[in-house]
């Protein structure tokens, strides 16, 4: 029995093939996606179509979809695309966020009412930004969905109504994932009135069928379903260095973080999945890379060739703005740069500390939440950078694993999947390589030249 699961992220969908009963990998293939911060939904179908090719899924009995958080897809009475999709880093939204934020009474009322405050990044402000500026639009608006709920509607022939998942649905803004409702008030607020929106079906639902007779399980959001994919458990904290940068923990309660730093998403297996997203993270070392006429490899080697700290040259990485510190318009910064420490190993070392310094706020900041950190599981494309691996133990100051190289999201999305094939009370307990847990030699003086940096440029 195999099952299939993609990953239909911000660049590109990666579709893994797998065992049902032990997760063993059989194959797999991928499709880049358009760049831009607003994409076509039919390029993602397009893209899985691509990915698929040549027979991928012909004899697979069941499939999951993962798909990025957050994006807007909006669609008329007939159920045809509105506009292009608006991707969760699109930042044009960051002043219907600070509205909606002031409307409701502030932090703490949106903590209150669905876990999470909005940004820029949240479903629920690229509602308001389009019923404000692209009114004729909005008026053709009947329902809206999340990119996963789309790509899960066409694979199941749109046969049926969209369907969605409590963990994507709970970074949407307007569910919540305490009381597991949805919260049309606040639907209104945003958009003026109230849209259709999918059944948030249970964990291991399916939602339909292909036209080819495989099961197709609800899906979910890529960071629910990196943590089912790497098995993340009680004392896992999941670090994702993508094109956002990720830290996670699954948790058996709902959070509620009225600053906002934490986003209290739900997981994809019935519990919670606390969350902190920084916008800067594999893309910062390639552009630093780019900069400085190399490749990853070569990026690592001066990376790792410089002194912890880089002879106190500091980057805060902030080339997209960012959304943990909420600094939707911010810059990037190198700072204490002389002539004798300007060199291409210390920025190259700077970069990847500056990535991870910014992740190491996001791990302090849930530990100050309760949540129990005694390793971290490193993930995403950013860390199979060698330099990443050796420097992450001293940074982040908790023993690090690196699963082996795997595209971890698709892999959750494979084995939901599974789950909802069998039918059984749990997931299927696939276990997946992954390499030893490092030593860890903590250097505070890095955190401490970053946050210096950090609180400057922010101001």
């Amino acid at each position: 029995m195999l099952v299939a699961g993609v990953d239909s992220s911000t660049q590109a969908t990666k579709v893994v093939v797998r065992d049902g009963a032990s997760g063993a990998l059989v194959r797999q293939g991928r499709a880049p996606h358009p760049p831009g911060t607003e994409v076509a939904p039919e390029a993602w179908w397009q893209a899985l179509g691509a990915a698929t090719q040549g027979g991928l899924l012909d004899d697979v009995a069941a499939i999951g979809v993962a798909g990025q958080q957050h994006g807007l897809v909006v669609l008329d009475d007939a159920g045809e695309v509105v506009r292009p999709a608006l991707l969760w880093n699109d930042t044009r939204s960051a002043g219907a966020a600070d509205d909606l934020v002031e409307e409701l009474g502030g932090g703490g009322a949106w903590a209150e009412a669905v876990g999470t405050v909005p940004v820029a990044s949240i479903t629920v402000t690229k509602l308001r930004w389009l019923a404000e500026h692209e009114p004729d639009r909005a008026d053709r608006v009947a329902q809206v969905l999340l990119p996963h709920d789309h790509l899960t509607w066409r694979l199941t022939g749109r046969a049926a109504s969209p369907v969605t998942d409590r963990g994507d649905a709970s970074g949407t803004g307007y569910w919540s994932p305490s009381t597991g409702r949805y919260r049309p008030d606040l639907l209104r607020l945003a958009f003026g009135r109230e849209l259709q929106v999918p059944v948030v079906l249970g964990p291991s639902d399916v939602a339909g069928t292909t036209e080819a007779g495989a099961v197709v399980s609800v899906g979910t959001g890529d960071n629910m379903a990196a943590a089912l994919g790497v098995g993340a458990g009680p004392g896992d904290v999941v670090v994702s260095i993508g094109t956002s940068g990720t830290v996670f923990a699954v948790a058996e309660r709902a959070s509620a973080d009225p600053t906002g730093i934490i986003a209290g998403f739900a997981d994809a297996t019935g519990r919670y999945l606390p969350l902190v997203c920084t916008m800067n993270a594999a893309r910062v070392l390639t552009t630093v890379a780019s900069l400085l006429g190399v490749d990853q490899d070569r990026l690592d080697e001066l990376a790792m060739s410089a002194p912890p700290g880089a002879a106190g040259v500091v980057l805060v990485p902030y080339l997209d703005g960012e959304r943990t510190p909420n600094l939707p318009h911010a810059t990037g910064t190198f700072a204490g740069l002389r002539h004798e420490t300007t060199t291409p190993a210390n920025l190259a070392r700077a970069a990847v500390e500056g990535v991870l310094c910014g992740l190491a706020d996001g791990l302090d900041a849930l530990r100050c939440a309760g949540t129990a950190v005694h390793r971290v599981i490193l993930i995403g494309g950013g860390a199979r950078s060698r330099a990443v691996q050796v420097i992450a133990p001293a940074v982040l100051g908790v023993p690090v694993v690196v699963p082996d190289p795997s595209e971890h999201v698709a892999d959750g999305a494979a084995r939901q999947a599974a789950w909802a094939l069998s039918g059984e009370q749990a997931p299927p307990p696939w276990v997946l390589p992954a390499g030893p847990a490092s030593e860890v030699d903590p250097t505070p003086a890095v955190r401490d030249a970053y946050a210096a940096a950090r609180d400057l440029a922010a101001r």
